[in-house]
């Protein structure tokens, strides 16, 4: 027991970690004097920050753990804010390296014995990301509103989506960015904890309830401008970017995310993986998309410093995205997917191995492999969450397509189309091959369908979203525009005109390599 001696608040890091886990070998056993056990729970506690300050989190859930072991009968009663802290952190630390049965044991505790319910809300919190992560988004996103519901926090769904942007709009407009840059601290302690449960209902939504990812983004700024700037603050600005600037507005859009960067300078970077990861994808309408996807790798290591796995996973998912996208060969495409595959599911994040391995299965079937991908959980997901099942119409439509097989692509386009309006509230890098190639189908339909109208609009529509982005992007986008312009024009038979556009289209993507 002297080592406790040496694990003193001015004692130095190496110092109390050498002492810790020296005492930590000894186990709860080795105490014949009770009363030292408080002492040994709480240098475990610092012990375990100090490791999550290095980030850690393997290492920093092990100390916490070790601290409850050494908690005595009672302990809830008679060292209340200690067991509270242990609990708390050990679960959250959990969560982290993708325990999600041990989050769950510790969450509970926490749950049964706190005094308040603001007590609990941080172990709730993590049992709304861990329900997330599981692909379990209605859940989530369900126990995330009643949380907020009982904290006072009401986000009025009975407008319409329109009037809630508009309002947004104009609440931003009576500050300047200097202004908001510099708006006070939030320091109240459930309205920082109710902007996590905020922040976390914007990525689900984004999937299954894109009509009100614009109902909890306002939510987000106007408590952060009417009550100071939060570590989640950003996340509000961010998608809101991101939402405008899939209904066209990609210049405000991208003011609005270059406002969320430069909002994690003021208020830490808890949230910076997340923010620079939908950050990023705006920065592909507007830079090119070769250096833009590098912004991804930010994100991860942002991501893995706040032991943010799935922040982590998501910029590492989208990087993959945007490869896809710039032309990497199909073989490194592969091996990229597979790394993917080991670290989501080393980490229990099952929500996006069915996203992965959509993707992955056409990658195979390009390269001429007839290896098999089994897609867990697809029929539920898809049955859920929309936005996954219009992911998984277009990669049928695509591979239909690439193996000129017309009655799937045209079935499964139609399919694409039907469940367009209610998916993917942000623009990102998919939608880039979304309009090509539903652009190519359409035309291709055209051709030899009766309803050659329907499918020709069908086409041009596609074709005028390459267009405006091709305005914002000359580099990533101009190519991809004059395909569709040649599509078109072979489509009616003007030869010549087609040949014009296939030239310019090739001259385009051998120019922004």
């Amino acid at each position: 027991m002297a080592l406790a001696s040496f694990s003193t608040p001015e004692s130095d890091d190496n110092i109390l970690l050498a002492a810790v886990n020296q005492i930590n070998l000894g186990g709860p056993s080795a105490i014949h004097d009770t009363s030292k056990s408080f002492t040994i729970a709480t240098v475990n506690l610092r012990a375990g920050q100090k490791a999550m300050a290095m980030s850690d989190f393997g290492a920093a859930y092990s100390y916490f753990n070790h601290g409850i072991s050494f908690l005595q009968e009672g302990h809830w009663q008679e060292h209340y804010d200690l067991s509270l802290r242990l609990f708390e952190l050990a679960a959250k630390c959990a969560l982290a390296i993708g325990d999600i049965a041990s989050m769950k044991l510790h969450s509970e505790q926490v749950v049964k014995e706190a005094r308040s319910f603001e007590d609990a809300l941080n172990v709730m919190y993590f049992s709304t990301c861990a329900l997330a992560y599981s692909s379990r988004l209605p859940d989530s996103i369900q126990k995330s509103i009643e949380i907020l519901t009982k904290l006072g926090i009401d986000l009025q769904e009975s407008r319409s989506t329109e009037a809630c942007v508009q309002e947004t709009i104009k609440l931003l407009t009576t500050r300047t960015v200097e202004e908001i840059l510099n708006t006070r601290q939030m320091t109240e302690p459930t309205m920082i904890i109710a902007l996590k449960f905020l922040a976390k209902l914007e990525f689900g939504m984004t999937q299954i309830k894109p009509r009100l990812v614009p109902f909890v983004t306002q939510k987000i700024i106007e408590l952060s401008l009417a009550k100071g700037m939060s570590p989640m603050s950003p996340i509000g600005f961010v998608y809101f970017g991101a939402f405008i600037s899939k209904r066209g507005d990609i210049s405000s859009g991208y003011r609005y995310v270059k406002l969320a960067l430069s909002l994690l300078d003021k208020v830490g970077r808890e949230s910076a993986g997340e923010v620079i990861c939908i950050a990023t994808q705006i920065k592909i309408f507007v830079e090119p998309i070769q250096a833009a996807l590098e912004h991804h790798n930010d994100g991860y290591a942002a991501s893995m410093v706040a032991g943010d796995v799935f922040n982590a996973l998501l910029n590492t998912l989208l990087k993959i995205s945007c490869m896809y996208v710039a032309g990497v060969k199909l073989q490194t495409m592969r091996e990229e997917y597979d790394k993917f595959e080991r670290l989501a599911k080393e980490n229990n994040h099952s929500i996006f191995l069915v996203q992965i391995k959509q993707v992955q299965s056409d990658v195979l079937r390009l390269i001429g492999s007839d290896e098999e991908v089994t897609i867990p959980e697809h029929e539920k997901l898809i049955a859920s969450n929309n936005s996954v099942l219009k992911t998984f119409c277009f990669r049928k439509a695509y591979i239909s397509f690439m193996f000129r097989s017309y009655n799937d692509a045209k079935e499964y386009v139609s399919k694409y189309f039907d469940c367009c309006e209610n998916a993917w509230a942000n623009l990102m890098v998919t939608h880039v091959h979304h309009a090509l190639f539903t652009g190519l189908i359409s035309f291709w339909v055209a051709r030899k369908s009766r309803d050659a109208q329907f499918w020709f609009a069908r086409g041009n529509e596609s074709k005028l979203t390459l267009k405006r982005w091709a305005e914002s992007s000359p580099w990533t986008f101009e190519n991809k525009w004059y395909l569709l312009e040649a599509e078109e024009s072979f489509s009616h038979n003007d030869y010549e005109v087609a040949k014009l556009f296939y030239k310019q289209a090739i001259s385009s993507a051998k120019l922004h390599k």
